[in-house]
């Protein structure tokens, strides 16, 4: 059996949704500066998820909005630190995340390129001898404007040419959260040939998406996430099967 690539432990985060308000002389000497958790807009996006993912494997995570799917794949990148618990990855990873993130708009897509590629680990020589292939495969638009100020470019442009960098990553783990959402049909159909180039090659692949035919088609085991806690890990059909019945269609 393949080792386990990625491993969480009771997992668990927590945010804040609002600043404390200050409070007024008043409150601070009734109250003594004493308020409960209800107060103060904390709240757990994740806790007490435990999984593990062993190389190769596909898993596609299902739930509503706000139940805490993307922050597990902040978590899995290391964007984000638990509050409790442990997340361990065993690899690169290569996050189809937010796919404009860290992009300059002072600097051209070719500066970007080289920017956010160097960010990820790859070396300028990689770069240069990808280059021609990452700027094609983000399409003509970018192909005229690669040595434009980024602040100029459309957000397709900005996410077909962060799709193109991200995608020649040799990581072993992809992190994916609606990637194919975007895009018009071209686009789309670049980006499947490219998830179907990347597993066939034994990537691992966890891919939050509310798309069934694209999870259906890349991932075979599933993970549903029902107010933050982990109810179902099993296979993709059951973890959508679950996710209907919660929310039904």
């Amino acid at each position: 059996m393949a080792e386990a690539i990625i491993e969480a432990d009771g997992l668990g985060i927590r945010f804040v949704r609002n600043r404390r308000r200050q409070l007024r002389l008043r409150e601070l000497f009734i109250h003594r500066g004493r308020r409960g958790a209800a107060d103060d807009g904390r709240f757990w996006p994740l806790r007490d998820v435990s999984f593990s993912v062993r190389a190769g494997e596909t898993v596609g995570v299902v739930g509503r909005n706000g139940t805490g799917k993307s922050t597990l794949l902040r978590l899995i990148a290391g964007v984000l630190i638990p509050d409790e618990g442990r997340i361990r990855v065993r690899g690169d990873v290569a996050p189809l995340l937010e796919l404009s993130a860290g992009f300059s708009g002072d600097l051209t897509g070719r500066e970007n390129l080289y920017l956010v590629g160097g960010l990820h680990g790859l070396a300028s020589g990689y770069l240069r001898r990808h280059f021609d292939d990452i700027v094609s495969f983000a399409g003509e638009q970018v192909e005229r404007a690669v040595d434009t100020s980024v602040r100029h470019y459309s957000s397709g442009m900005k996410v077909r040419l962060g799709f193109a960098i991200i995608s020649h990553l040799p990581h072993p783990i992809l992190l994916m959260d609606e990637v194919t959402a975007v895009g018009d049909e071209e686009f789309r159909n670049k980006c499947y040939a490219t998830i179907d180039r990347l597993l066939g090659e034994g990537r691992t692949l966890v891919l939050v998406s509310h798309n069934e035919k694209d999870l259906t088609r890349f991932c075979r085991r599933g993970l549903y996430l029902d107010a933050g806690r982990l109810s179902v890990d099993g296979t993709i059909a059951e973890a959508l099967h679950a996710y209907h019945a919660a929310v039904p269609w």
